[in-house]
C-alpha cells in the first residue's frame, strides 16, 4: 500500500486547520478519502481564514477551540489515527513584541496536546511542524539536522521547545512523533495581509497591487523556498512512514537571493518594482544572513524531495491572488468561521 492509499478512510486531525499549510493539507486529505477534523483557535493576525476551507463545508469536521485547553485537546484527539500538529504563531517580530503569547501558542499548548494524546489516543501518529528558525545563524551551509540549535528570537526558542516535547514523548512514552523543520513555504492560501509572517506573501501582495517591493540591504541574502504542494506531500509521507518516528527532518529547497525572488514576483505579476533599502534596526537584530537547508535525510527516510521549481510555483501563487486577492487582503471575521453545517 502506498503512503497515499494509507489515508483512505483514516481519521486525521489537523491543528491550525484554517491556516495556510493546514488548509492545503486538509484539501489533499479529503481528496485522498480521509476523515478529517480541523481545529483552530482563530488567533488574531495569524494565517487562518474561513475562505481557506470554504469549499470543504460538509466534508470535514470543524472545531473552533484551543489545543491549549486540556478538555478540548482530549476531545479532538480521541479516535484520531494521525495528528498533524500545525497550530501556533510563526511571526518572529510578534514573538519579540509579545513573548508570552508566543510561549503559549508555540510551547505550552503543544505540551497540553501531547499529554491529551498520551492519555486518550497514545497510538496516534503525531507530525509536528517545526522550523529552520530553530537553528539560528548557520555555522555552515546547507544546514543539516546535526547543526546546533541556537535560535535568534523568542519564536525560534518556543518552536524548539515544542519540537522537544514531541521528541521527549517519543523517548519517554513510545509515542509515534516526528518533526518536519520547515523553511520558507509559499503558495495559495498564504497570509498576505501583513509582512510579519514571512516575506514571500508580502512580496506577492506588493507585486499584484503594483507596489514597490522593498528588499533590505543588498538583497543577496539567500533563502530556500518550498512550494506548498511539496510541503503537504512531506507531511503525508511522514504520517504514513514508521521510519519517521522519533526523528526530525529538514524540508529544504534550492536557494535563491531575496532580490531574485522579488524581481521574479514583479516579472510574473506584470507590475510593481523593486527597491533596495537599509536594514530596519528591529529586523537587523534577528536576521540570520544566508540560510538554506539540506533535505538529504527526508529524501533517504521518506522518499521526499521538493519537485516544484520556483518560477511555476510563484506563478501559481500569483495567479491565485490575482483572482482571490480581494478576499485575502481583508481581515477575516471570526463569525464567518462558525461551525454550523460543518
Amino acid at each position: 500500500m502506498s503512503y497515499l492509499e494509507h489515508y483512505r478512510n483514516l481519521p486525521a486531525l489537523i491543528t491550525g486547520g484554517l491556516g495556510f499549510i493546514g488548509s492545503n493539507l486538509a484539501h489533499r486529505l479529503v481528496a485522498l478519502g480521509a476523515r478529517v477534523t480541523l481545529i483552530d483557535n482563530l488567533l488574531p493576525d495569524t494565517g487562518w481564514h474561513p475562505a481557506n476551507i470554504a469549499d470543504l463545508r460538509g466534508r470535514v469536521r470543524l472545531v473552533i477551540g484551543d489545543i491549549g485547553d486540556p478538555e478540548t485537546a482530549r476531545a479532538v484527539v480521541a479516535g484520531q489515527a494521525v495528528i498533524f500538529n500545525l497550530a501556533g504563531s510563526i511571526s518572529h517580530i510578534d514573538s519579540m513584541r509579545q513573548p508570552l503569547m508566543d510561549l503559549e501558542a508555540n510551547a505550552r499548548a503543544h505540551l497540553v496536546l501531547l499529554e491529551a494524546a498520551r492519555q486518550v489516543q497514545p497510538d496516534a501518529v503525531v507530525v509536528y511542524a517545526g522550523t529552520r528558525q530553530q537553528y539560528g545563524a548557520p555555522q555552515y551551509l546547507p544546514v543539516d539536522e546535526a547543526h546546533r540549535n541556537l535560535p535568534n528570537d523568542i519564536n525560534g526558542i518556543n518552536k524548539l521547545a515544542g519540537e522537544w516535547y514531541h521528541r521527549i514523548y517519543h523517548r519517554a512514552y513510545g509515542m509515534k512523533t516526528c518533526s518536519l523543520r520547515l523553511t520558507n513555504t509559499y503558495g495559495p492560501r498564504q497570509l498576505i495581509r501583513h509582512p510579519r509572517q514571512g516575506f514571500i506573501g508580502w512580496f506577492v501582495r506588493q507585486a499584484i497591487l503594483g507596489e514597490t517591493i522593498t528588499v533590505y540591504g543588498d538583497g543577496q541574502q539567500r533563502r530556500d523556498l518550498v512550494e506548498i504542494t511539496d510541503v503537504v506531500d512531506a507531511f503525508l509521507r511522514a504520517g504514513a512512514t514508521d521510519a519517521a518516528w522519533g526523528r526530525v527532518f529538514n524540508l529544504g529547497g534550492e536557494p535563491a537571493t531575496l532580490l531574485e525572488i522579488a524581481q521574479l514576483c514583479v516579472a510574473l505579476a506584470g507590475q510593481g518594482d523593486v527597491k533596495l533599502v537599509p536594514w530596519p534596526e528591529e529586523r537587523a537584530k534577528i536576521d540570520i544572513g544566508d540560510v538554506y537547508c539540506s533535505y538529504e535525510r527526508a529524501k533517504n527516510a521518506l522518499g521526499w524531495r521538493p519537485k516544484t521549481p520556483l518560477r511555476p510555483g510563484l506563478m501559481r501563487m500569483i495567479d491565485f491572488y490575482q483572482r482571490y486577492g480581494d478576499i485575502y487582503l481583508q481581515t477575516p471575521d471570526p463569525a464567518a468561521a462558525q461551525t454550523d453545517g460543518w
